[in-house]
């Protein structure tokens, strides 16, 4: 895929007061929880911080939220561990059962029973700490985990202190990766850059070590932890020197290594261990991300004269490009300057889709236009007719939720993935009143705007109207079809069985108020989670769908 940049929340705020989505849209976003002041959205009463600190209400309560929910996993992590007089270590194969390995259940041969009863607390902790995080994640910052991938970042220690439950817990909660911070050469002492220099290989390779420590703390694969090094010009030899000595060993632990860059004086820097030599180096191994800082360009066009640089080293599938705390102005442009056209008028085609991947339609994308939709959170293109802005639904009403922009493989095409809006019963992302530019949906769609149509306005005589007025007879049926489903044996039986569930499973959604969207972003989310339940049927349901089907039958 092509090196397109998103952006690093470090000292911004997340979502746009407007609940927008804002610069998340771009599909990727990597939150610093221990400085990341949230969303603008956030609310909170007057707090007293004290008065050595100048850090703003809303701010303070963000951070304070993530460190009460390391705290929390911290306490808990020791407590777990070290009773009946265990230490900490003693649960790491339990621990280790149910966090890695594809969700394989509690137990096992080479786990004793007081191990089990450790993963067993482990678990429970797991599950208090993913409800904290959840609430971080959407309600404090206001992502969408179930369609943005958010890269945490953990600080080496916090993992370590919680015996890597901090990882697990976000991870369970939608975060796509994991970042691991490993702490850098400080070269800004009182003792001087030459004094500090002079301690740089040690120091650097403790913080590395630590950093592994705290990787191999998570238990968490490698292809989804990431490890970040803050360099700098001066420090980047040593740096790069101790990476290159113990590559073997941070591979073996992550799947992609970032550094941080002060911006187009190290790529344009003549020195052997700078991004431009290295980044292919490491390509060979890993993936690598480049975090330029955003706040300290002088210009847009010089972030993204460096944007492009970094691109082209970094090529297809070998890593991306991150900005800490840009503009929607800083990202839109970067992000359209890695995009390619070969239209005379420099447009880029865009696909717009629902959450379930459906084509609502094709328009036209300019980088104007995509700064507007990152600034709003909101389905905004380029109207060629009009020549300018074509902010979708204006005129029309039928507005456009934003979730997220992709652009192909090849970098000449972009996709806005949507919510339809609309006024009424109607939702038209067409100019002729429907859904979508090729007429009337099909399938599960079409059946869901028929269900919607029917709680709102049923014909007499409604079957669909009754099950929605009759929750004891849509539950029967629901049960009734399922168990035909499992009972049926051939492919067309199957298919018949299955529209049947469908139909009435749909009738139970549209009565709550959940959408096809909804489900797949639950899907989506699950797909992110570490910790997996075995999976066995619970007796109590067993039961109580055999005794409605013995009342039927």
């Amino acid at each position: 895929m092509a090196c397109l940049p998103y952006p690093t929340f470090l000292d911004a705020r997340t979502s746009t007061s407007n609940g927008g989505i804002s610069m998340s849209a771009v599909g990727r976003v990597r939150v610093h929880p221990s400085r990341c002041p949230g969303s603008s959205g956030l609310v909170v009463d007057d707090v007293d911080i004290g008065a050595t600190t100048t850090m703003a209400a809303p701010s303070y309560a963000a951070v304070e939220e993530y460190r009460a929910i390391v705290a929390k996993l911290a306490d808990s992590a020791v407590a777990s561990s070290s009773s009946n007089g265990e230490d900490r270590s003693s649960s790491s194969a339990a621990a280790a059962a149910f966090t890695s390995g594809g969700g394989v259940g509690v137990g096992g041969d080479d786990v004793g029973e007081f191990e089990v009863e450790i993963a067993r607390a482990k678990k429970g902790l797991i599950k208090e700490g993913t409800a904290m995080a959840s609430s971080y994640l959407r309600g404090t910052l206001g992502i969408d985990v179930s369609i943005i991938d958010v890269e945490i970042v953990i600080d080496a220690d916090d993992a370590i202190n919680t015996d890597g439950l901090i990882a697990s817990s976000f991870l369970d909660a939608g975060c796509a990766y994991v970042v691991i911070m490993a702490n850098g050469v400080q070269l800004d002492d009182d003792h001087g850059v030459d004094a500090a220099l002079s301690r740089a290989p040690m120091a650097s390779d403790r913080g590395l070590s630590m950093a592994l420590s705290a990787c191999d703390a998570t238990r968490v694969p490698r292809e989804r932890l990431v490890l970040h090094c803050d360099t700098t010009l001066d420090g980047g030899g040593t740096f790069w020197g101790t990476m290159l000595a113990r590559l073997d060993e941070v591979v073996d632990r992550v799947g992609t290594i970032s550094v941080r860059s002060e911006g187009a004086d190290l790529i344009r820097s003549s020195s052997s261990m700078t991004l431009p030599v290295m980044i292919p180096r490491l390509i060979a191994r890993l993936k690598v991300v480049v975090q330029l800082d955003a706040r300290v360009s002088s210009s847009i066009d010089e972030l993204t004269s460096a944007v492009i640089s970094l691109s082209k080293i970094i090529g297809e599938n070998g890593g991306s490009i991150t900005l800490i705390d840009p503009t929607c102005e800083q990202l839109g442009a970067c992000y359209a300057a890695c995009m390619n056209t070969d239209r005379p008028d420099g447009l880029f085609p865009t696909v717009v889709c629902t959450r379930n991947n459906e084509a609502l339609g094709l328009v036209y994308s300019s980088k104007e236009s995509i700064i507007e939709a990152l600034r709003t959170g909101r389905g905004v293109y380029h109207s060629r007719s009009r020549n300018g802005l074509w902010r979708k639904g204006d005129t029309s009403g039928h507005h456009q939720t934003l979730h997220r922009i992709d652009a192909d493989c090849d970098a000449d095409a972009l996709r806005f993935t949507v919510t339809q809006n609309g006024d009424g019963d109607t939702r038209a992302f067409c100019h002729l009143n429907t859904l979508t530019c090729w007429g009337e949906p099909r399938g599960i769609r079409h059946l869901e705007g028929t269900l919607v149509s029917r709680l709102r306005h049923a014909p007499a005589g409604s079957y669909t109207k009754r099950l929605f007025d009759d929750n004891t007879l849509l539950r029967n049926k629901l049960v009734e079809e399922a168990q035909e489903l499992s009972e049926a044996t051939t492919r067309e039986h199957v298919a018949e069985e299955l529209a049947d569930v469908l139909y009435f499973a749909m009738v139970r959604a549209v009565a709550a108020g959940v959408s096809i969207d909804d489900a797949v972003a639950e899907l989506d989310r699950r797909a992110r989670k570490m910790t997996r339940r075995q999976g066995d049927s619970k007796a109590y349901r067993i039961k109580a769908g055999e005794e409605i089907l013995a009342k039927k039958g």
